[in-house]
């Protein structure tokens, strides 16, 4: 078989080997439209670097416009300096959009290579090394920058951005700024903002130990400019510095309210009192703007007569969540008596307990839902594709058309879905059920029943009660709802053992009383979903083998990521033999999260998990857990891709210590070639820089046992 080198030496023309097909057909002879779609699915780097030298037809086509224009690589882990480099050469001047979000690992002198993309308009640097001096060099080249997003770390210094780059800024769009520490960044020097996103990632102190303060940005020259600002959003992590510096940016909008302001979103865990210059700039909003997305803080709504002052265009996008919002005012004051809303695509009403109830003063937790205003709900919006009605007690009443399932069933548009677990209960016990068995929350260890050698211990998902049940509505409402790509099932009382935004709760409140009467037969009914690409349980009761999973993963084949929290009886995992066969058909699997107490992390599920062939991302939370060190060893070896292994069990320090330094030495060199694959162990991992990446980790992992390494 000739070489690729040969191929084109001989003949140009003509079709390596390697592109042949079954039944004798070449790709080649594809037409260009269909080859153009193909390769727009391959990487820039292996598309530019490679795929371009195997012939002279693919040599032309890897190089059209519509294929060089925009390169993503964001978080693409196997891009390398040598690769950025050279794909700048080859196609620098064709590229219009960059998107290097999240490669961390790059040097700054190789992000500098960016000012050789002359063309470009937009560009995604977040979470890559930058001084001010490296910014402003780069940006002085880009005359043609409209899009912009980086971030801004200790040490930056607007005075030192030239003249040439603050002209850039000037005619930059749209910003989005991640802040590690008290600054306005570029934001005074883009005067033709139309679109800020700000991300506020700032801890309250210094690695020193020196308490931060927002007075830092007191006396900054400039402050920003927002009178062309059509979208303004902010999202704070947990710490006071982050409140007090956003107050600051609002500061200014309170002065003088953009008249093209759409777009007022902002996101904050826990509370977030409100000040004076707030509440004359909600006042200013309800004057003078019509809003077409809105998101604010639950302690600004709540007791607020806000919402029935405030002016929607076409809405698209409402975030209430933890809010105290009746049913009655939802359906007056934001679907105005259930006025057409075919607008609205995302509708997030997670925590608002008493948001399916008239009176919100009178409803108990147990109650059920009015399904006359979710029914209202359902009705004006038609086209949702985004719905979120998680942490709250949602109890259907009795009675044919009324159970949430059925209401919900109707919104076929749905890409996005988000429901706590109580929900989903069929509103009266069924008759093919067995009742379900009480849930254990302090199980004593030694005590559990034992497991028979030889008998299998979990039913097929597809016989049996174990299977799609067509009678549960939840079955039903899956089934209308087909195009689903996003999914969770969370109990009303569950809090993660380590949130991302929420402080972390030791004693979690049992499961509701209605979640016992959701098991394997409505997990195995998920698998209904072929276009389902992500996927939350989280604190099931009822789940007795987990043989639901196994449907899953045999018929979601694009699952990529899985996230499982506290399934079935909480002082042991009953689910393991499942979850192992499951793991087996997940081909597509990038990111694994499990959260479950006294977990044994033994080698038979990293022997599963090692099948895996496209996981990058494992985390772990287990208290009591067990963790086997050669287990991991092995797994390492044989995953390829995983850059990001989170472990936190019971296991000793001196034990973690032991295994990451195994894991040193066997693949120390692949880590100095790789840097981005290793973090030293007691540092916080590089996805800080990046929370949207991997929300996972936490900022007392020195509290548990801990394994943070990559291996190529």
């Amino acid at each position: 078989m000739a070489s690729s080198g040969e191929d084109m030496a001989s003949d140009g023309d003509a079709p390596p080997a390697a592109v042949a097909v079954a039944g004798g057909a070449h790709l080649l002879g594809f037409s260009d439209e269909i080859l153009l779609h193909i390769l727009s699915h391959v990487p820039s780097t292996d598309l530019v670097l490679n795929v371009r030298r195997t012939c002279r037809k693919l040599a032309e086509l890897c190089l059209d416009k519509s294929l060089t224009h925009t390169v993503l690589l964001q978080t693409d882990y196997e891009v390398s300096e040598d690769k950025v480099r050279q794909l700048v050469k080859e196609i620098g001047r064709e590229i219009q959009q960059l998107n290097l979000a999240g490669c961390y690992w790059l040097p700054g002198a190789t992000i500098e290579h960016v000012a050789r993309c002359r063309s470009l308009v937009k560009v995604n640097l977040s979470g890559c090394p930058l001084t001010s001096l490296r910014l402003s060099k780069m940006l002085s080249a880009l005359q043609h920058l409209r899009s912009l997003a980086i971030d801004v770390s200790p040490g930056f210094d607007a005075s030192q951005l030239s003249g040439e780059c603050k002209a850039t800024l000037s005619r930059v769009q749209e910003l989005k700024q991640t802040l590690f520490t008290p600054s306005y960044g570029v934001v005074p020097c883009c005067t033709s903002l139309e679109k800020l996103l700000l991300y506020f990632e700032i801890l309250d102190r210094t690695r020193e130990g020196a308490i931060l303060s927002g007075q830092l940005m007191v006396g900054q020259s400039n402050v920003p400019h927002y009178q062309h600002l059509r979208v303004f959003y902010a999202r704070l992590a947990p710490g006071y510095i982050n409140q007090e510096v956003v107050r600051l940016y609002l500061a200014v909008l309170s002065d003088r309210t953009p008249e093209n302001l759409h777009a007022f979103l902002i996101s904050v865990p826990g509370s977030f009192a409100e000040s004076g210059a707030t509440k004359n700039l909600l006042d200013s909003m309800a004057r003078n703007v019509a809003l077409d997305a809105l998101q604010l803080p639950k302690s600004w709504l709540n007791g607020s007569s806000l919402l029935q002052h405030m002016k929607f265009n076409s809405p698209f996008y409402f975030s209430f969540s933890r809010c105290a919002l009746s049913g009655g005012h939802l359906i007056q004051r934001v679907i105005d008596g259930g006025k057409d809303l075919r607008s609205l695509a995302s509708l997030n009403l997670s925590g608002c307990v008493h948001c399916l109830s008239p009176d919100s003063l009178l409803r108990k937790a147990e109650d059920d839902i009015d399904s006359g205003i979710l029914e209202t709900l359902v009705t004006a919006c038609s086209n949702l594709r985004h719905l979120n009605l998680s942490a709250a007690h949602h109890h259907s009443a009795e009675g044919p058309g009324r159970h949430l399932c059925q209401l919900l069933a109707r919104l076929r548009h749905l890409r996005s879905l988000s429901l706590p677990v109580c929900s989903i209960a069929d509103s009266a016990p069924r008759a093919d059920r067995a009742p379900a068995q009480p849930a254990m929350h302090a199980v004593p260890c030694g005590f559990g029943k034992k497991v028979r050698v030889g008998v299998q211990t979990f039913p097929s998902p597809f016989s049996g009660q174990a299977g799609p049940q067509p009678s549960s509505v939840f079955w039903s409402l899956l089934k209308d709802v087909p195009f689903l790509e996003r999914l969770e099932l969370i109990g009303s009382n569950f809090s993660s053992a380590m949130p991302r935004n929420e402080p972390a709760i030791r004693n979690s409140l049992p499961p509701c009383s209605r979640a016992q009467s959701v098991g394997d037969s409505e997990v195995a009914a998920i698998g209904q979903l072929a276009f389902l690409r992500h996927l939350t349980l989280a604190q099931l009761p009822s789940i007795l083998t987990g043989s639901g999973l196994v449907s899953i993963g045999l018929q979601c084949q694009q699952l990529q990521s899985l996230s499982l929290a506290n399934l079935g009886m909480m002082g042991k995992v009953v689910y393991m033999s499942a979850l192992s066969d499951m793991l087996k058909h997940c081909k597509r699997l990038k990111d694994l999260r499990l959260e479950q107490p006294y977990f044994s992390a033994n080698a038979q599920f990293f022997q599963a998990l090692s099948q895996c062939s496209a996981l990058q991302r494992l985390c772990l939370v287990s208290r009591s857990g067990t963790l086997q060190p050669d287990a991991v060893l092995g797994f390492m070896a044989r995953c390829l891709h995983v850059v990001v292994c989170h472990v936190f069990t019971g296991e000793s320090l001196a034990t973690c210590k032991s295994l990451q330094q195994s894991l040193l030495r066997r693949w120390g060199e692949v880590t100095r070639r790789r840097p981005q694959l290793f973090s030293k162990f007691g540092e916080e991992p590089p996805a800080r820089r990046s929370p949207e990446s991997w929300p996972y980790h936490s900022r007392h992992a020195a509290c548990w046992s801990v394994v943070f390494v990559g291996c190529c």
